[in-house]
């Protein structure tokens, strides 16, 4: 595409292409093109594929400088930035934002870039700017009127041209912890009053996903402690299962129907049992006492759940024996210790870290956020095509939080009356969530509540189908519609594609393991003691740091001798973080820790202080994190030596 206008000018340039930047535009426009095809590859050649004659028209302003003119949906001209000094109303925009303690900024508009400049250097740290603007034509315009390239550089401005929510899960993903840390929202009205709706749904987007990142985070902190206990007492079971390999594609080509316990579920249940080895059938744990109840004997059972409580979905269910159990290490090991049946274990990294590569290495299947979701990764690895979601709600179809007959009701049996039915007990549990509710479209076109952990569920389910290549079907009749699928009925979806039997062979699938389980035993007793032994030095360090951090307090005013402590400072946390597996070990159990030394490094960099605060900024920062870390081994090395009681009679007894 020729970009080159440089021996016309400006006049020339203007009556070639109306509306046209003169020469010295299009030489900015490469200039900026340069940095956004290093950072943004993707939507520079979106970008560069904008003739020069689909730009917006632009107009000089009394100060110099640009700004241009479009059209509202109403019919009236709107000018997106003053036609006297754009630069100075684009500050005042800027001063408008607040900008303390908040580490992402959403912006509604580029306009010709102004106001995000002006935004960019008012912000300090390492905050980053998201920008929705659904014109490509205006973007390349404004590339050719303001010098964007120390923005685009920076890697901390983001565009996005719309509610693409793959693209925008995969862009924003490294800046998950700076959104936590707080998102601000500012609109550039004149850009609104051109391209509301757009904006609108880009902006939704993005609100869907700081909650799902906030939803998951604080997940994550809250559940770390005992999400490493839980893979510590199931060590026994790690390293003397066999991995989940051998079911990689062994049913490519065959459907599977993944069994949620969505109030829908209950439309189903009687059409499940004649599926019987004419699909997959793969359950979550919640669902295996209703099911089993009616004669419905899945092929597979998922379970990742932390808490004691799972092994209630379990207990007096009979024929176990032929269900598949394929479970996380992170659930709790009394599902694990009580199961009859066939077990594996997915790949974990802190497993991994405390036994070493040889006996924790395993390939295969990758973690879910819920069973549901295990399940469906579950199908998808076997190679399983179509596959059929049932149960799967997401919300409260018909006021209802589960499907009759799971264990929850079983426990309210004895507050029920005729003033406290089921049906109230469900409602009132969606109740106590109002603050947290909010609606999604069913997928009869409906609107119906879902709170904020099921549309975290959603939307995790929603970017997991668009990186699937095989055909998802919502056969749930109920629920919130799920993007990426196609709604029918399962007697539509089983006349359709469960019309044969699955060869039986393909149900025979061996299970060995390549060494006894005495041998491995043993040598996750050694690693057991080794890494006990290491928490125990981890300790010693942390100590030393501590009172090396209270003797520095007092050399704040001594850059001498202060300069010479820290170099022994340096040493040891030094030491701490690049003894990789021992600190790795730690910090998977003590996540708000690294959370909150994430924080104060985002506060310290963006504060204005002289050198003396920033010291002791720092030193306070280092305190409070290396405290914990030092709890964090202790309290660690508390759980491994659970875990070797375990492993120690399961050796002698193997």
């Amino acid at each position: 595409m020729d970009r080159g206008h440089a021996d016309l000018s400006s006049n020339d340039a203007a009556a070639v292409h109306p509306g046209a930047p003169p020469a010295a535009g299009n030489e900015l426009f490469l200039h900026n093109m340069r940095a956004l095809w290093r950072w943004d590859p993707v939507l520079a050649m979106r970008v560069d594929a904008v003739r020069d004659d689909q730009r917006i028209p632009v107009e000089r302003t009394r100060s110099g400088a640009w700004t241009a003119r479009m059209v509202a949906p109403d019919g009236q001209a709107v000018y997106l930035h003053s036609r006297y000094d754009p630069a100075a109303e684009a500050k005042r925009f800027a001063a408008s934002v607040n900008v303390e303690d908040k580490f992402c900024f959403v912006i509604s508009g580029l306009g010709l870039g102004y106001h995000v400049l002006a935004l960019s250097k008012r912000i300090k740290g390492d905050a980053v700017i998201l920008c929705s603007e659904p014109s490509l034509e205006l973007i390349a315009t404004a590339l050719t009127c303001v010098d964007l390239t120390e923005l685009i550089g920076s890697r901390r401005f983001i565009l996005l041209t719309d509610d693409d929510k793959a693209r925008l899960h995969e862009r924003l993903g490294p800046y998950n912890a700076l959104i936590m840390l707080g998102a601000q929202f500012a609109h550039h009205p004149p850009s609104m009053r051109v391209a509301e709706s757009s904006h609108k749904a880009i902006n939704r987007v993005i609100a869907e996903f700081v909650t799902y990142t906030r939803m998951t985070l604080t997940t994550l902190v809250a559940n770390a402690r005992i999400t490493c206990k839980n893979i510590a007492m199931n060590l026994v079971h790690y390293v003397t299962t066999p991995p989940i390999d051998n079911l990689r594609n062994r049913y490519s080509g065959n459907p599977a129907i993944v069994i949620s316990a969505g109030p829908s579920l209950s439309r189903n249940m009687d059409q499940l049992a004649q599926l019987k080895g004419r699909a997959v059938l793969i359950a979550v744990q919640t669902t295996m006492k209703p099911l089993m109840q009616s004669g419905i004997v899945p092929d597979f059972v998922t379970s990742l759940d932390f808490h004691p409580v799972s092994r209630t979905f379990f207990d007096g269910v009979d024929g176990l024996e032929s269900v598949h159990l394929v479970a996380e290490p992170k659930a709790t090991w009394h599902v694990l210790d009580d199961y009859p049946g066939p077990t594996s274990l997915l790949h974990n990294h802190w497993a991994q870290l405390v036994v070493g590569d040889e006996l924790g290495a395993r390939g295969g299947l990758q973690a879910g956020a819920t069973v549901a979701h295990l399940a469906f990764y579950l199908a998808v690895y076997m190679g399983c095509d179509p596959v059929i979601f049932v149960g799967q709600d997401l919300a409260f179809t018909g006021h209802s939080f589960y499907v009759p007959g799971v264990e929850i009701h079983q426990t309210w049996r004895s507050e029920l009356n005729r003033f406290s039915t089921i049906e109230q007990k469900e409602w009132d549990r969606i109740v106590r969530n109002r603050p947290i509710l909010r609606r999604v479209t069913s997928v009869d076109g409906a609107r119906l509540y879902t709170d904020e952990l099921l549309f975290t569920y959603l939307e995790q389910l929603e970017k997991d189908i668009a990186g699937v290549s095989c055909r998802v079907i919502n056969a749930s009749e109920g629920g919130a519609r799920i993007r990426g699928t196609t709604s029918m009925t399962l007697k539509e979806a089983t006349e359709r594609f469960c019309s044969q039997d699955i060869n039986a062979e393909r149900f025979a699938y061996a299970r060995t393991t390549q060494m006894s389980k005495k041998a491995r035993l043993q040598s996750a007793k050694i690693q057991l003691e080794q890494r006990i032994s290491e928490l125990d030095e981890a300790v010693v360090v942390c100590d030393e740091l501590l009172n090396l951090f209270e003797e520095l307090k007092g050399l704040m005013h001594d850059p001498t001798r202060f300069n010479q402590r820290l170099i022994r400072v340096d040493e040891l946390r030094t030491r701490v973080q690049q003894d990789s597996r021992t600190y790795r070990i730690i910090n998977a159990a003590t996540q708000l820790a690294e959370f909150r030394r994430f924080s104060a490094d985002r506060r310290i960099n963006a504060a204005e202080t002289d050198d003396v605060e920033r010291a002791k900024s720092q030193i306070a920062r280092d305190s409070e994190f290396i405290t914990a870390v030092r709890e964090g081994a202790i309290d660690v090395k508390e759980i491994l030596l659970e875990a070797l009681e375990r492993v120690v009679p399961a050796a002698e007894s193997s």
